[in-house]
C-alpha cells in the first residue's frame, strides 16, 4: 500500500514537472506577503581562481507573513504571482537571533 502512494507521488511530480529550491537569508519584510530573500554562493573567477561571493535576491510569496529579516527560508519556484515574484516560501529553517 505504501508503495503505491509514492509512486502516486513520483508520477505527479514527473507530470508537474521539477521545481528548484533555495535557501537564503531574509532581507526585507517590509512588504505585504512578500519577502525579499537573498542567496549567496561562492564560484571561483573563471581566470585567475580566486573564491568570489556572489548574491542573488529573488522577491518570494509569504502568505502568512511568517518570515522576518535575518531569518534562514527555503523557498521554492512557482507560478508568476506579479511582475517580479516568481517563488513561494516553503518553510522557516532558522530564526533570527
Amino acid at each position: 500500500m505504501a508503495e503505491e502512494t509514492t509512486t502516486a507521488v513520483t508520477a505527479e511530480e514527473s507530470k508537474r514537472g521539477y521545481r528548484k529550491t533555495r535557501q537564503g537569508v531574509v532581507t526585507s519584510d517590509a512588504m505585504d506577503k512578500t519577502i525579499v530573500v537573498t542567496i549567496s554562493t561562492l564560484k571561483p573567477h573563471p581566470l585567475y581562481g580566486r573564491t568570489l561571493r556572489r548574491s542573488r535576491k529573488f522577491k518570494a510569496h509569504d502568505e502568512t507573513n511568517d518570515a522576518h529579516t535575518g531569518d534562514t527560508v527555503e523557498i521554492m519556484e512557482c507560478r508568476p504571482m506579479s511582475k517580479e515574484k516568481r517563488w513561494r516560501l516553503v518553510r522557516v529553517i532558522e530564526r533570527a537571533k
